[in-house]
């Protein structure tokens, strides 16, 4: 595929605290599937020797996660769009990849399912498809839609880790943070009894991002004006805003001592940023949330593979602090979960909005790409509550689906984002070194756990 490349000065850096955002985006939708339901899930029924395996896929995550925005940063143009340059079935099939991925409702059922726990009746169904249509409602009217959902994002953020704080002094013991210490140390690369290689590769695609989650850093830095991404028009709502002209392709800056020194700059920010608000934050979410969960449920007999443990670990609160306590987890709980749920619909309209309006509509003056965006944020929210009233309701089940596909494509992409950034950007910018040598280990890491799952699958056939 060829595209037009046009040359712009790269702009002076914005200040860290200006570049804040992305990260919180990134964190605030991956905290929840994981966070919140798969990984206490997992500490509850086998213990706390699987954390050590939630920091090294965070650790993992971030390599990728700067590879993503690296190009973004130099070119203005996302990674996906970079992929289709050479083929444009490298599109399609991402494309398609998370569609599956986050097609099934789960986030949004798994915060319905809550909220029955939380005002003791209701269908979880009915009030899943009803939240869909109302953060449906809110893109749409949003004027520009990633500050939408960056606040929405941010609010989430600071209740939950307001929820943390509290539970750090009320609920979990010093004998609890011990065992956690110790089993990260002492377990190191053991897989506890009766977890399976399906739960791990749901669990490491469901801890901080996974799938298209990651790839989409690619448009929400654009957004928030990164480096050649200043030069790119944002996505406006075509109801309530004024839509923009499209911008050029790709554009490339000048290789020399100005627009290096910017490029430093512009570099080390950015992986500050994403250091702090996103590995920082995952990290202290995962091993509270895990922490918790062993100090209330690892034992039980009582736990099923469905959300309910939730509802379990409520009343445990309710009966060792207060009713009080029992009320602000499952809020939470509920208000996370679906503010996820609008960060996916999100995260599917701009790939897909993106990807087809600069491959196959590039002329069409119907077709923006804001119009592209809405169409398939509805499309997503038609099918998904078409799943649900057809009787596919079982969050953990679809969850544990979902983010098992997302295992799969940040595999996928980990090896195009290695042929992108070491072949289309000038050899002064471009991935090397030990982020080089990071990525390849980042593949062998998806990909052990990938080909292991498919094994173990065969084997019961």
């Amino acid at each position: 595929m060829i595209t037009d490349t046009t040359t712009r000065e790269l702009p002076e850096p914005l200040s860290l605290r200006r570049m804040i955002g992305p990260g919180i985006v990134a964190v605030g939708i991956g905290m929840a599937a994981g966070e919140i339901i798969l990984w206490p899930y997992l500490t509850a029924i086998g213990g706390l020797g699987l954390l050590w395996l939630a920091f090294t896929t965070l650790a993992v995550q971030f390599v990728i996660n700067m590879e993503i925005e690296r190009y973004t940063l130099a070119t203005g143009q996302t990674a996906l769009a970079g992929f289709s340059r050479w083929w444009k079935g490298w599109g399609i099939i991402i494309c398609l990849a998370g569609a599956f991925q986050y097609v099934w409702p789960g986030w949004a059922t798994s915060g319905s399912t809550v909220f029955t726990y939380l005002i003791g009746a209701g269908d979880p169904v009915w009030i899943t498809v009803a939240t869909l249509v109302i953060v449906g409602l809110l893109l749409t009217v949003s004027k520009v839609i990633y500050t939408t959902v960056e606040r929405v994002e941010a609010v989430k953020v600071a209740l939950t880790l307001f929820f943390l704080a509290v539970v750090v002094i009320f609920v979990i013991s010093l004998g609890t943070w011990g065992d956690g210490a110790k089993a990260t140390v002492t377990e190191f690369g053991q897989i506890p009894d009766g977890i399976t290689f399906t739960l791990i590769l749901s669990a490491i695609g469901a801890a901080g991002a996974g799938g298209v989650h990651n790839l989409v850093l690619s448009n929400w830095i654009r957004d928030k004006r990164y480096g050649m991404g200043a030069h790119v028009p944002r996505l406006i709502s075509p109801i309530t805003g004024q839509e923009e002209a499209a911008g050029a392709d790709r554009y490339e800056f000048p290789i020399d001592d100005t627009s290096m020194a910017r490029w430093k700059v512009w570099w080390k920010r950015a992986n500050t940023e994403h250091l702090v608000t996103f590995v920082a934050v995952c990290f202290v979410t995962i091993s509270i949330m895990s922490l918790l969960a062993y100090e209330t449920l690892f034992g039980r007999a009582d736990l099923k593979s469905d959300p309910s443990f939730l509802r379990i670990q409520g009343d445990i609160f309710s009966a060792e602090v207060g009713g009080w306590l029992r009320l602000l987890f499952l809020a939470v709980a509920a208000v996370s979960l679906w503010a996820a749920a609008m960060g996916l619909l999100d995260i599917i309209g701009r790939l897909a909005s993106d990807f087809l309006r600069r491959t196959y509509l590039t002329d069409s003056a119907r077709w923006t790409e804001p119009r592209l965006y809405l169409a398939v944020v509805w499309a997503e929210i038609v099918l998904g509550s078409a799943i649900l009233l057809a009787g596919f309701t079982q969050p953990l089940g679809l969850l544990i689906v979902s983010t098992c596909a997302a295992s799969v494509v940040t595999l996928l992409y980990s090896i195009l984002l290695v042929r992108l950034n070491t072949r289309d950007l000038p050899t002064a910018i471009r991935l090397r070194g030990w982020r080089l040598i990071g990525m390849i280990l980042a593949i062998g890491f998806y990909g052990f756990f990938a080909i292991a799952m498919v094994v173990t699958q065969l084997q019961r056939l």
